[in-house]
């Protein structure tokens, strides 16, 4: 399975439109246009055919984690925390 194929199946499992995918890349400060972002998604046999590489694909699921869960703590906050619980 390409990286291709899995970006593809996560925008199918997760109903996320092209916009949705550049702004989940914005979440890590990856900057990609939507006509770039349309390279992955056509067949391979295209003339505008674009093989997605791991940084894209590695980019977009640190995104991902931002956009599900949202964005991790400061560590002050977290010293924070710790000491009120104890």
């Amino acid at each position: 399975m390409t990286n291709n194929d899995i970006l593809k199946k996560l925008r199918v499992a997760l109903k996320l439109r092209d916009d949705d995918i550049v702004k989940i890349l914005e979440l890590v400060d990856f900057r990609i246009s939507k006509s770039e972002l349309g390279a992955f998604f056509r067949s391979e046999d295209h003339p505008k055919y674009m093989e997605c590489g791991d940084q894209i694909l590695r980019n977009f699921l640190n995104g991902l984690v931002i956009h599900l869960r949202g964005p991790m703590p400061k560590k002050e906050e977290k010293t924070i925390q710790k000491k009120k619980s104890s």
